[in-house]
């Protein structure tokens, strides 16, 4: 019966994740791009302004909502800053070779518009479900967007959503963080697996306002220390930068030959891996974070704006880290691959100190993840089978986490591989579809924003 499911899964994996869903998902970014007068590059410095710009501003937010903006991209980043930073651009480079990261780098330029897309929608069609309790998301601005007809469309996404919360956003992560509790700190995974289920029970109870006040202290301190940590391998070795970027273009348009424990890589491996990864990291074109951005207290375009900078701090800066320290410190020619040769790498960079990084990166990383599948999981069953679903899910979430610690998770892997990119296909057809609604919406806002300007 398992080989029969790994079959099948492996079938529709290769669909999902072959080139021409690849190509629809750099498509859906570079048209959603033209269509926005290339926002994210003319735009830049006012995303900047408009998103972190006024948290430190500490400006005033007056819309409705739940979350202040810096909660809610703090909560959609404390899912997309996980392990796929860590083991996916890994496995991004042991597969793809050091061109890989030039296509990640791609995709995640346009990716940028399409997570503006997602947010900007999210907030939108969002609906007030009761007091200061707002959803939204994929599902909402499909039926709401585009019509009630098209509502099986928007539920074909829950469903996908709502499995993918139980693979990648529990058990992948707490199998994860048991492994490097284990690898770094000698704690069975048993124990471990206690201690995820508590700690994400006694968030995930406290729904998604608690999920937002613990991941706007966890997000920026996580991602904080891995940057320092990775940021002084890369400058101890910063002669050898110039010449690893030039590596990392050539190979992204020629093949990388064989060398130590590498099998090399062809530059068709180069742009899937690239593309495909870089999607598994920041998650644009999936669409959830959607679910998240609906709960900020903000205007729509101007929530989009937060966006931008989900996908730039994701891939650009932290993906880009990961990538950087394999690559200087010679780790991709051991052969090893995921999370593991992200590990040789901090502990090449780092002897000592180098492991700890990672191994308390995955652990804080993986956590904080948990927290933001579970409310993706809660609003995609919930929009299916209304609130009584909610306590029976959480309880089933938790459960599961414990499941995930204790468990060989190889099928898990695949199949929450698959049921992302199954989430892939409703959201890019609802976002070339709106895409009128979505330049119109962000329109109207810059020319508010020229006229504040020139009052």
């Amino acid at each position: 019966m398992l080989e029969w499911f790994l079959s099948i899964n492996s079938t529709v994996n290769s669909i999902v994740w072959g080139p021409p869903f690849l190509f629809l998902l750099v498509g859906t970014g570079l048209y959603l791009t033209i269509r926005l007068d290339f926002l994210q590059f003319k735009h830049f410095k006012l995303s900047w302004d408009k998103s972190f710009g006024r948290y430190f501003r500490r400006d005033v937010e007056n819309e409705e909502g739940v979350l202040s903006s810096f909660q809610a991209i703090s909560s959609a980043m404390a899912a997309t800053l996980g392990v796929g930073n860590i083991a996916g651009v890994s496995t991004a480079l042991s597969l793809g070779g050091p061109g890989a990261v030039f296509w990640m780098w791609i995709s995640a330029l346009v990716g940028m518009a399409t997570k503006f897309a997602e947010a900007q929608l999210g907030v939108k069609f969002r609906e007030k479900t009761g007091e200061d309790e707002y959803s939204g998301g994929v599902m909402y601005y499909i039926e709401k967007g585009m019509g009630g007809r098209w509502k099986w469309l928007a539920s074909l996404y829950a469903f996908f959503a709502g499995m993918a919360a139980f693979g990648i956003g529990n058990m992948v992560q707490s199998n994860t963080l048991a492994h490097a509790a284990e690898d770094g700190f000698a704690v069975p995974s048993w124990i471990t697996g206690l201690a995820v289920s508590f700690l994400v029970g006694l968030v995930v109870l406290g729904g998604i306002k608690r999920i937002g006040k613990v991941a706007e202290k966890l997000v920026p301190l996580m991602a904080a220390f891995y940057f320092i940590g990775g940021a002084v391998i890369i400058f101890a070795n910063i002669t050898q930068v110039p010449a690893v970027l030039a590596e990392i273009v050539s190979s992204a348009f020629n093949p990388t030959a064989a060398f130590g424990g590498f099998a090399g890589a062809s530059v068709r491996m180069a742009v899937r891996f690239g593309i495909a990864r870089g999607v598994f990291s920041n998650e644009a074109g999936l669409g959830a974070a959607s679910m998240v951005h609906a709960q900020a207290r903000n205007k729509p375009t101007r929530q989009g704006m937060w966006g931008i900078w989900e996908v730039f701090i994701d891939t650009i800066v932290v993906g880009t880290i990961t990538a950087l320290v394999i690559l200087l410190t010679g780790a991709l020619g051991t052969g090893e691959t995921g999370a593991v040769l992200a590990a040789e790498g901090f502990t090449r960079g780092l002897p000592g100190p180098g492991g700890y990084i990672i191994n308390i990166s995955i652990i804080i990383f993986a956590y904080t993840t948990m927290l933001t599948w579970s409310f993706y999981g809660e609003e995609s069953w919930k929009y299916l089978f209304g609130k009584k679903i909610v306590k029976p899910y959480r309880f089933v979430f938790v459960v599961l986490l414990l499941v995930g610690a204790v468990g060989a998770l190889e099928p898990i892997w695949l199949l929450a591989d698959t049921l992302n990119g199954l989430m892939a296909a409703p959201n890019l057809i609802a976002l070339v579809v709106l895409a009128g609604v979505i330049v119109r919406e962000k329109d109207d806002y810059l020319l508010e924003v020229e006229n504040d300007q020139a009052a």
